[in-house]
């Protein structure tokens, strides 16, 4: 049965979920694609005391890579896009062309924006460092102006 428990932080209160001790869930408040709260999930915030204390670090421009256990739950295809997600550097930007290069499905790129779009663990699995061919800010199931926030984070945290 999952845990669950919500944080305050810079773009807003953010919805965790873990399973057997992995996350498997980070979400933004009115993100697309994310799970309705169950009453059988239970409100367990010492399940994720390093995911918390990593998040908080992140946000404070302490920490550009996460190593919390995680479990996200999709598709093989969504599982190698994700898996691929968290290569990107932090920082740094990729299209969704060469995202879907990169996953040997060269001229897939919507697909790998849809897989993209329902990655459940946000932020960890940086999806927001996906951008359109021509750099604009296309599409993030947590709005885009978490997108353009978090980029601006990452960036900003780089060069003080």
């Amino acid at each position: 049965m999952p845990s669950t428990t919500t944080i305050d932080s810079p773009v807003g209160p953010i919805t965790l979920l873990a399973e057997d001790g992995a996350v498997i869930g980070l979400y933004m408040h009115d993100q697309r694609y994310a799970p309705e709260l169950r009453d059988e999930w239970r409100e367990d915030r010492e399940v994720f005391a390093e995911a918390i204390e990593q998040l908080e670090a992140y946000f404070a421009g302490e920490l550009t890579a996460f190593t919390i256990p995680l479990r996200p739950k999709g598709t093989t295809f969504q599982q190698e896009v994700w898996t691929e997600l968290r290569r990107i550097p932090y920082g740094e930007t990729i299209s969704y062309g060469e995202l879907a290069d990169r996953v040997h499905r060269p001229g897939a790129a919507r697909a790998v924006g849809s897989a993209n779009g329902h990655n459940p663990i946000g932020i960890i699995v940086p999806c927001h460092r996906v951008i359109g061919a021509n750099g604009s800010l296309t599409g993030y199931a947590g709005g885009l102006d978490r997108k353009t926030w978090l980029l601006r984070h990452e960036s900003n945290s780089l060069f003080p």
